[in-house]
């Protein structure tokens, strides 16, 4: 094989699993179709593990970032942003949180970002805090919880999408504080999105006792980044009706 020593040609085979090829490496040392069919196994194990991981992160469908209009916010930080998309985000073990009212593109940054790690080859969760949670608190057993919570503490990155949209008692407290706690002792990052200043999150949890605690771990090592901005779902709906009615107007005439 080209450019590869006998050791690497092995090393190869090895991380891939081929022992059978690498049984009878004396007899097929030389053979030049060695070369292709390592980089034939490499390419589709690589597109399985991306598929495997697309799937896993529930990312799902979401506009890309060259879509977004970062004329329309009044204030936002793009270089912070553009930090979220770096090699080096999951590398530093921070969190990042985005504070700012509905329909401002909270939820296409996060998308974006966790299918730029994915595509890296990190693996991510994508999860809004309602179904996280619910799905946490569903479990019946100490058992099945510390299963579940796996789900939320292995990933590399956990994007958690749409905190502060409903209230949850402290049964759904604790367990975002159990959530935070593991990756936080772990030093793996979340991406998280609020519409509601931490001074507020009293309300998304009213009653708890672990809120302060629970903020506290989540911004200790975060970048928090804030927009300002009229909701551009509005904006684009009064567009598309403003259209629509000259549209009808037109026909008319």
């Amino acid at each position: 094989m080209p450019d590869l020593t006998p050791n690497e040609t092995k090393d190869r085979l090895k991380n891939l699993g081929l022992f059978g090829l690498l049984a009878c490496w004396e007899q097929l040392a030389d053979k030049p179709w060695l070369g292709e069919v390592l980089a034939i196994e490499e390419r589709e194990r690589h597109k399985r593990s991306l598929e495997r991981r697309l799937k896993n992160s529930r990312v799902a469908a979401f506009k890309p970032m060259t879509d977004f209009d970062w004329s329309w916010p009044k204030k936002i930080d793009r270089e912070a942003v553009d930090d979220l998309f770096a090699p080096g985000f999951l590398a530093t073990g921070h969190n990042a949180v985005l504070v700012g009212p509905n329909g401002v593109g909270k939820t296409m940054i996060l998308k974006n970002v966790a299918h730029q790690a994915v595509v890296r080859g990190h693996t991510v969760r994508f999860s809004t805090a309602s179904d996280m949670l619910a799905d946490l608190a569903a479990q019946e057993s100490s058992a099945a919880l510390a299963r579940r919570l796996r789900r939320y503490t292995v990933p590399a990155l956990l994007c958690i999408d749409e905190v502060g949209y409903l209230s949850y008692d402290s049964r759904y407290a604790d367990l975002l504080f159990e959530v935070v706690t593991r990756r936080y002792d772990a030093q793996k990052p979340i991406l998280l999105s609020t519409n509601k200043a931490f001074a507020d999150w009293g309300q998304v949890f009213p009653h708890a006792a672990c809120v302060v605690t629970l903020v506290d771990r989540l911004v200790h090592r975060a970048e928090v980044i804030e927009i300002e901005a009229e909701s551009y779902r509005l904006k684009e709906a009064k567009e598309l009706s403003a259209t629509r009615t000259k549209q009808r107007r037109t026909k008319k005439h």
